[in-house]
């Protein structure tokens, strides 16, 4: 490894921060897109200089953008992200009917082995591809049609499909998070989908069994066993063993099971990473302790890694997208705060790569050859 950049996204522009293989002193490269929202800038790990970007405005609206020469220049592409056919409706925060509207692209999940191959997971929940490299987009509408989707309600950042895992067998198998409907995976490249929220308990929902209505926040896989799923859901930290037919709780000892991240060690496919927050209400850390919290065991037993970390007076929060692992046990992640936090030894200890940025979105990390 002879150098490593990440991809920060804020809500005012993207930045690419690039350091050596010690990852001690960074370089901050933008604002890029400044003063537009960047809910996800990631690359392709079929072509590391290949970028896009999901910046979006109020008053322009959503504009992906491309990059072919590692974040150096950008090119906007395609913004149309049309619902198939008839829309139809969901329900709204009260209850009523709402039709389905595009509002903006939360997460972008390039494939591993084809840079042109995008897939795009949007507000309200609905999920879209590209195969030419973001020139154009097509709905997968098979998961926005499914029989549940006029009963579902948006979570408190709007009906976002946020999370997108691509089974790395090639099998055609995926999942999506989306908040608040819950866990869905297709076994046909996207085209068919079944809800899979099987053990998965939210209050408000008095059937247990409850096809869909759950708040996932964020979904995680290690590739070399992906019949193993991670949730971080709103209350409740998740794991399932058998690709998502049925969900057991690993909150263990954790201070808080609420919050958003969570991630898989790279190496280590039972090593997590997940940041709690005070409540559904107070989103802080518990006691003013920013803590990152480890397990090796797949769940249940957690430890807290504070080193480098700030143990007083810290009310920040760290969003879904917002945290990222590389092959050498780095973690990294960025708070609301706009610091950027690094560590090159799994988390045992940490630095700050930068501390004065906007309100950070997310974080995507690539190691370059």
């Amino acid at each position: 490894m002879s150098a490593v950049r990440l991809l920060v996204g804020t809500r005012k522009g993207a930045f690419v921060l690039t350091s050596d293989s010690e990852r001690k002193d960074w370089e901050v490269d933008g604002p890029h897109f400044a003063g537009w929202e960047v809910y996800h800038l990631t690359g392709s790990p079929a072509d590391p200089d290949r970028l896009y970007a999901a910046p979006s405005m109020d008053w322009f609206g959503q504009v992906i953008q491309r990059s072919d020469d590692g974040g150096r220049t950008w090119d906007p592409m395609d913004n149309r992200f049309e619902y198939t056919g008839d829309p139809g409706t969901h329900l709204w925060y009260d209850g009523t009917p709402r039709p389905w509207e595009f509002t903006r692209v939360w997460h972008l999940e390039p494939s591993a082995t084809d840079p042109d191959t995008v897939y795009a997971g949007v507000q309200d929940a609905a999920l879209f591809r590209t195969t030419d490299g973001a020139r154009s987009w097509e709905e997968l509408d098979g998961l926005r049609t499914h029989t549940t989707a006029p009963g579902w309600q948006p979570g408190a950042g709007g009906l976002c499909l946020h999370s997108i895992l691509l089974d790395p067998r090639g099998n055609g198998r995926m999942f999506v998070g989306i908040s608040a409907a819950g866990v869905f995976r297709s076994d046909d490249d996207g085209r068919t989908w079944t809800a899979a929220n099987r053990g998965l308990l939210t209050d408000g929902i008095p059937d247990p069994d409850a096809e869909a209505g759950h708040c996932v926040h964020r979904l995680a896989m290690h590739p070399s066993r992906p019949d193993v799923l991670f949730m971080q859901k709103h209350w409740d930290v998740m794991r399932t063993d058998d690709a998502a037919e049925n969900w057991t709780e690993i909150s263990g000892n954790l201070p808080s099971d609420f919050g958003f991240p969570i991630a898989v060690h790279a190496d280590d496919p039972d090593t997590l990473y997940v940041v709690p927050i005070t409540s559904d209400s107070l989103h802080y850390p518990p006691d003013g302790r920013l803590r990152v919290y480890r397990s090796r065991t797949g769940g249940q037993e957690w430890e807290a890694l504070t080193e480098g970390l700030p143990q007083e007076d810290c009310y920040v929060n760290v969003l879904r997208d917002a945290m990222a692992v590389d092959s050498h046990d780095g973690v990294y992640f960025g708070t609301t705060g706009g610091q950027v936090h690094v560590s090159s030894d799994s988390g045992d200890t940490w630095s700050t790569a930068a501390d004065t940025l906007p309100s950070v979105l997310s974080v995507e990390v690539q190691t370059l050859p």
